[in-house]
């Protein structure tokens, strides 16, 4: 059964049975986005290290008594979450920091973090009696659920801006989903979703608006917790868009920490595109986050001019005493190149942006060399392979002879 105990609005303070409301607080309206309260004491009694070590199920769900969720959905049979946590071999000891781990969430289903959050909204709207959910995305949020509603057998209607990359569009495609290509951006077709969302009563899935959301993506800092032996890292380093996942890495920390298995909850290093960074802007300047009408950056993951969860990911940044950092677009696509030459990790531009920001917090000497860091990799780089293609690699064109291969060699190449 569910530990949930209610939901709380973080902007009155106001507490709801989850029966009361689905999405946000009835009296603060979208504004009032929701928290969910658990019964930590009955977590404790079934939630331990004894009984996670003798558990064989490696995936997100093996946090079930950490989930807003009744059961596992027995329609959804793919495997979700456990993604490898690597000690960086190369690109650490470059930037003069011995302890960095990379958490691969590329190697999730359909290739990203949100699979977290689809998963429960696929269980959420099991439990709801819906059979068709919808999602706003830049690409990966509704590649996501699109993929994981074929495997459950539901429908799945996603709006998406036309500039979305062609290799998200294909997902969106090869999973059959409903996709409206909205001839706007990424705000546009959020909006739009929530219009039709009112309109035929589809289960929603958008960050923020959903507080469910959060949850899923909370078990991302679960994993990393529990692979370093519940011995907190540091520092996290996580790229920001609308905001929730850094949320849902906040989120993850501090219930572990309710429940004394770890002893701190570690810095939250945000990371925006210059060209998108309503976020990390206020984070700096400790004023409220200013929208942003057409925000650009070839991280399309991580656009997202209007925040939606922002109140919550700029108070979880700052408690955690974290900080944030802006990184250019060339400094991502460089990123990309550097991450995958030195440890053979193929990531999106939204998730180099988090090695870039490494770099250069490295560089200007905001971590040290004792620190123990985590780099969270939302999205593997097939998702976005004409960003990619910008990566100055090493290659050459020859005619079918090997003469020409020796002559090659002998220049350098």
């Amino acid at each position: 059964m569910s530990s949930v105990l209610g939901l709380k609005c973080m902007k009155c303070g106001r507490e709801y049975d989850p029966s009361a409301t689905r999405y946000v607080c009835p009296t603060c309206g979208n504004d009032g986005i929701l928290e969910v309260l658990y019964d930590y004491d009955r977590i404790r009694t079934v939630l331990t290290t004894e009984q996670l070590e003798n558990d064989p199920d490696l995936s997100m769900w093996r946090y079930l008594a950490l989930l807003p969720v009744e059961e596992r959905p027995p329609s959804l049979t793919l495997h979700i979450g456990w993604t490898p946590l690597y000690a960086s071999k190369r690109v650490g000891p470059q930037l003069g920091l011995p302890h960095v781990w990379f958490k691969d969430d590329g190697r999730n289903p359909t290739a990203s973090l949100k699979d977290r959050a689809s998963a429960i909204a696929i269980a959420k709207a099991a439990e709801f009696g819906e059979h068709i959910i919808t999602a706003a995305t830049t690409g990966n949020a509704g590649s996501s659920l699109a993929g994981l509603a074929a495997n459950a057998g539901v429908a799945a209607y996603i709006f998406a801006p036309v500039s979305a990359p062609a290799g998200k569009i294909a997902q969106l495609r090869v999973f059959g989903s409903h996709l409206f290509l909205v001839d706007g951006n990424y705000d546009q077709a959020f909006d739009l979703c929530m219009d039709a969302t009112e309109r035929f009563g589809w289960y929603n899935r958008n960050t923020a608006f959903n507080p469910y959301m959060v949850e899923g993506k909370k078990t991302v800092a679960l994993e990393v917790a529990e692979q370093l032996r519940f011995e907190a890292p540091d520092k996290v380093i996580v790229s920001v868009g609308d905001g929730c996942i850094v949320s849902g890495v906040a989120k993850g920390f501090r219930d572990l920490l309710t429940l004394g298995l770890i002893d701190h909850v570690p810095q939250l290093i945000a990371v925006q595109a210059e060209g998108c960074a309503p976020i990390a802007r206020a984070v700096i300047s400790g004023e409220p986050v200013t929208y942003l009408e057409n925000p650009t950056s070839c991280a399309d993951s991580i656009v997202a001019g209007i925040p939606r969860n922002h109140l919550m990911a700029v108070r979880d940044i700052r408690s955690s005493g974290g900080m944030a950092v802006t990184v250019s677009d060339d400094e991502i696509i460089d990123a990309i190149g550097f991450l995958g030459r030195n440890e053979g990790i193929f990531a999106e531009p939204a998730a180099a942006a988090s090695v870039a920001a490494l770099r250069k917090l490295a560089d200007g000497g905001d971590v040290h060399q004792e620190d123990r860091i985590v780099v969270l990799i939302t999205g593997n780089g097939l998702k976005d392979v004409q960003n990619a293609l910008k990566v100055k690699g090493t290659s050459m064109t020859i005619p079918p002879i090997i003469d020409a291969v020796e002559q090659a060699i002998a220049d350098g190449f």
